[in-house]
């Protein structure tokens, strides 16, 4: 083949065919690249990468190129060395060359040409032979590449399986795993309530040791728990709390203690023995809190006797809030705080006794204290505002002042034993401050403003505290209520107390249940004197000459003189002095009974102010009754009867504004039959005495002898009725003394039963009908004047 490329090529040189000489073109310029690595650098990773990737897609020539440039790799992929040729040596490209720069210069010499040719044919073949040895080695790569791949690929599923399998075991073991930790939890769980009561007994200073007699003993000591140390403290009670759970689940509590107990041999271990430690352990914690809280109460209530000397000297009113009373107290409170709402947690929470018992003591302790440094103060206080004002200042003032006293102690009571806590942060003050408030200093109390009193409301012992401290106002109120028989100071006491209440009902409930016991006893002693100044004013009335002597009494002029003055006001005092006479003019039993009525319509309850207006009513229609007859008698029938027609008016007038029934049902025991029915008993020789059935002797006896009787009583209709007869009376008298001889002449015509023999009656005749006429018209004028 190349020999018969160089033989074409010769025979074309002999022929004088010449190739023109190709003109050299101008080298291209390469673009300078433009590189942007300044402005986003490549990590090293990404720089093998992008090598790899170049390699991999890059030509022979370029191959090559780094083949000459940089030294051969040992580590050089099979696929790089299979997709690269061999490159030429140097001779061949020498000779490329040369065969090229002939063809460009044309064929300067023939002979030189044909040589060329032939060594340019040799190149080509082996150029040829070298490609297809490439080939072949191309070949070969890849099919040693294609099991590579499916090697790689079958390791990739062999890797993906042992993973799956992998992945199920570690899940497998990992559940095992858990189920033993829960499994050791589970036994190790007694060993933990073992433990704690074993370490808690230390802590609280209790040992548990057998003596001599093999008998279990408990020791006390001094404890290294404090109580100030909140989460310790409730760590350790959350510890016995649990561990007594379990052991009285697990031997059976309280009875099954109570029942070894009984049994003189003793277990000296177990369940059961450490349920009864972990009691008390328990004990000993909570001696703690009331050593903490109850005890220091008592201490700190002795201290502030001593420092102010009390019951003996009572503190003034004006200083209590500032004194020693409430700043100690307000000092120590918010300790006994903390430890209080620990007790009080887990009183609700897990309902023991233990708990309970402290709780109480404390508040107890409390009460007791407050009660023993407020009582002599307040009564004090009372006694001076009795002696300084008098009753009826003294109720308004004291109540004032129980219901500031209501106020604060709530408030402190709150500080102790309330739920919530004002979250108003302390003042920072300086040591000598603290000092000074320690002893006593004008530190304002303010308490808890933000927080509910529902829990003080509700906490019985705390109310019977406050009760017993307003129980001053009570008892001193009770001793002035003796004395006093004025009704309109006892009317003012109800009504101050009154309005007092309203107010104390929303701040203070304790001091408006002991105003409420204040009114009642101020209401009973009213209602006693005002029956007792009914019944002696009007049931016992005995009626003097003058306040009889009717029409005198409504004749004769005031005596009272009536001021002169140049001012505007002599109008209206001759209107009080006219309505004052018509007041004096009226029957004395009635005035009382209006006036007392009028007193006591708001200041009693209403049932036992229609009790006494209906007793009243009755004794004043009687007295009034009795009035005119005893005026008829001395001034005649008809002034007799205008009295009564004037004060019974009266009487229903003034009685409607109380708006009243005046209606009852009175009911009464009747003996009447009582002989009758004891003659019965004693004849009854099988009577049964122990029976219990109706037949029984005693009940037949008190059923057949005693009888209720039931009357009604209606005040307002005796008051009508007595009305309407007065009425009646007075106009039937009236018009017998002006027209007595017509009445006469009406009641003769009445008589007569047949017409026809009225005309020849002889009082029907004409002279004698003319007679009584002018009989009655003769002294008509002078007693109509009468």
């Amino acid at each position: 083949m190349a020999s018969s490329v160089a033989s074409g090529r010769s025979v074309g040189s002999n022929n004088g065919i010449h190739s023109a000489p190709i003109p050299k073109s101008p080298p291209l310029k390469k673009p300078q690249a433009v590189s942007y690595e300044p402005y986003a650098p490549r990590s090293s990773s990404q720089l093998s990468r992008l090598s790899r990737i170049a390699a991999l897609t890059a030509g022979p020539t370029s191959t090559a190129q780094q083949a000459s440039e940089t030294p051969p790799r040992s580590s050089t992929s099979l696929l790089v060395q299979a997709l690269s040729p061999a490159p030429l040596g140097p001779s061949s490209r020498q000779a490329k060359n040369n065969v090229w720069e002939d063809q460009e210069s044309g064929s300067s010499a023939s002979g030189s040409s044909r040589m060329m040719g032939q060594k340019e044919v040799e190149q080509m073949t082996d150029q040829l032979t070298a490609s297809l040895k490439h080939a072949a080695s191309t070949r070969l790569a890849l099919r040693a590449s294609i099991h590579i791949a499916n090697d790689v690929n079958q390791r990739h599923s062999d890797l993906l399986l042992h993973s799956s399998e992998l992945s199920a075991a570690a899940e497998r073991l990992q559940s095992e795993a858990e189920s033993l930790k829960q499994h050791a939890a589970d036994i190790g769980l007694p060993l933990q309530h073992y433990n704690a009561v074993d370490r808690i007994g230390i802590l609280v200073g209790v040992l548990f040791k057998v003596n001599k007699e093999n008998k279990l003993t408990t020791v006390r000591g001094l404890a290294k728990l404090k109580v100030d140390c909140t989460e310790d403290f409730c760590e350790a009670l959350d510890e016995l709390d649990d561990a007594l759970k379990f052991f009285g689940r697990e031997s059976g509590g309280q009875a099954a203690l109570e029942a070894l107990q009984k049994q003189p041999q003793q277990v000296h271990s177990g369940s059961l023995e450490y349920y009864r430690r972990a009691g008390v352990l328990r004990e000993a914690a909570m001696d703690l809190v009331r050593e903490a809280v109850a005890d220091r109460i008592r201490q700190t209530t002795a201290d502030i006797c001593s420092a102010l000397k009390l019951p003996k000297t009572p503190i003034a009113a004006d200083k209590l809030e500032a004194s020693l009373v409430y700043t100690r107290f307000h000092g120590i409170s918010s300790r006994s705080h903390v430890l209080l709402s620990i007790v009080k947690k887990r009183m609700t929470s897990i309902n023991e006794d233990e708990y309970t018992n402290v709780y109480q003591a404390c508040r107890t302790t409390y009460c007791t204290s407050r009660e023993l440094l407020l009582g002599s103060t307040i009564k004090a206080h009372m006694d001076f505002l009795r002696n300084r004002h008098g009753l009826v200042g003294m109720t308004r003032l004291a109540s004032v002042f129980l219901m500031r006293i209501c106020t604060i102690e709530t408030a402190l009571f709150l500080d102790f034993f309330g739920t919530t806590k004002n979250n108003t942060p302390p003042k920072t003050t300086s040591n000598d401050e603290e000092t000074k408030e320690e002893q006593g200093g004008t530190k304002t109390t303010t308490g808890n403003q933000d927080s509910t009193t529902d829990e003080a409301l509700k906490d019985v012992e705390f109310q019977a505290c406050l009760a017993n401290l307003c129980g001053s106002l009570h008892r001193t109120v009770r001793r002035g209520l003796v004395s006093v028989h004025d009704l309109d100071t006892l009317c003012q006491i109800v009504s101050v107390l009154r309005e007092e209440r309203t107010q104390a009902q929303s701040s203070a409930p304790a001091a408006a249940r002991t105003i409420s016991g204040v009114i009642v006893d101020a209401q009973e002693r009213l209602i006693f004197c005002a029956n007792s100044a009914l019944h002696r004013q009007v049931v016992q009335f005995r009626p003097t000459f003058a306040d009889l002597d009717y029409p005198n009494k409504l004749l004769t002029p005031s005596t009272a003189t009536t001021p002169s003055s140049a001012d505007g006001d002599a109008p209206m005092t001759d209107a009080v002095e006219a309505q004052l006479k018509v007041y004096e003019s009226w029957f004395p039993p009635m005035r009382s009974v209006l006036k007392i009525l009028s007193k006591i319509f708001r200041v009693v309850e209403p049932r036992v102010f229609e009790d006494i207006a209906l007793q009243s009513v009755q004794a004043c229609t009687k007295c009034l009754k009795d009035g005119g007859a005893t005026i008829r008698n001395k001034s005649g029938v008809v002034h007799a009867d205008l009295f009564l027609v004037k004060h019974l008016l009266i009487l229903r007038e003034q009685l409607s504004p109380f708006d009243i029934q005046l209606r009852a049902v009175e009911r009464q025991l009747d003996f009447s039959d009582a002989g009758k029915a004891m003659s019965r008993f004693l004849a009854n020789r099988n009577r049964r005495l122990f029976s219990m059935s109706t037949e029984n002797a005693l009940v037949t006896l008190l059923r057949e002898g005693v009888s209720v009787q039931e009357s009604s009583v209606d005040s307002k209709r005796d008051l009508e009725d007595a009305l309407r007869s007065a009425c009646n009376d007075f106009i039937e008298h009236t018009a017998t003394s002006v027209a007595g001889s017509v009445l006469t002449f009406v009641d003769q015509c009445k008589g007569c039963n047949e017409k026809d023999a009225l005309p020849s009656q002889p009082f029907a005749s004409g002279p004698s009908v003319k007679e009584v006429m002018k009989k009655a018209c003769e002294g008509l004028e002078e007693r109509l004047q009468s």
